[in-house]
């Protein structure tokens, strides 16, 4: 019963956790609005590939360690911090599509990854504007660093690791429960990714998508400097 009683537990504190706004959410939405569902799907993957590292160190019991470490917190502030900067920045420099990329990206649909656009700059895009697409390693990676490098994440996890549940647990329960989350992780952002990429929805935004890519990369930029300049 231990057992059950954990998971509920997990279940209720990560769904909440992964339902409540953040960087994360923010990346996946503008990815989506701007790429569709396939580049949504896998942003999704990366984060949730970063969670896997916080849950690895959790369990090893570093979370504590780093959690009650300033120099190591202020380490990763920054590096989390600067990382939002960089991806806002991409973002506010979006342009709007020229009228026949706007037409292909509506007959495309749902899924714009491939569309050839020489003016639009999304969000962390290559320097080349000559493509509207980044490769799978690309997307996945923005996703990775951007969930490895939330310095809340330390701190989340030695709440759930020492309050939620028994420092008593043997690591196989440990690990159901790791590998649990980031299956609710994932969960949760398909289910933001599909909501967003619904046909309807997705041509609605298209017209509007450099302004969405400029508000979602000011949003990073002011997360990204609310983690550095703020007190622990």
């Amino acid at each position: 019963m231990e057992f059950w009683h954990g998971f509920l537990l997990i279940t209720s504190v990560h769904l909440l956790a992964a339902a409540s706004p953040g960087p994360d959410f923010v990346l996946v939405s503008q990815q989506t609005l701007a790429k569709g569902r396939r580049t949504g799907l896998i942003c999704s993957l990366g984060i949730t590939l970063g969670l896997a590292v916080h849950i690895i160190y959790s369990v090893l019991g570093l979370a504590t360690v780093i959690a009650h470490s300033q120099p190591l917190l202020t380490a990763i502030k920054w590096l989390g911090g600067s990382y939002l900067i960089y991806l806002g920045w991409q973002g506010i420099q979006a342009k709007p599509k020229k009228p026949l990329d706007l037409a292909a990206s509506e007959n495309v649909g749902i899924d714009t990854s491939n569309t050839k656009s020489t003016e639009q700059t999304p969000l962390l895009s290559t320097k080349k504007p000559s493509m509207n697409s980044d490769s799978t390693f690309a997307i996945l990676r923005r996703g990775f660093f951007c969930n490895v490098f939330n310095p809340k994440a330390p701190v989340y996890f030695v709440a759930i690791f020492t309050l939620v549940l028994s420092p008593n647990i043997p690591l196989w329960q440990l690990s159901i429960y790791g590998v649990w989350m980031m299956v609710l992780q994932m969960a949760w952002f398909s289910t933001v990714v599909m909501l967003l990429s619904i046909p309807a929805i997705h041509r609605r935004f298209q017209r509007f998508e450099h302004w969405i890519d400029r508000v979602l990369g000011t949003a990073m930029i002011v997360l990204g400097l609310n983690l550095i300049l703020r007190s622990r």
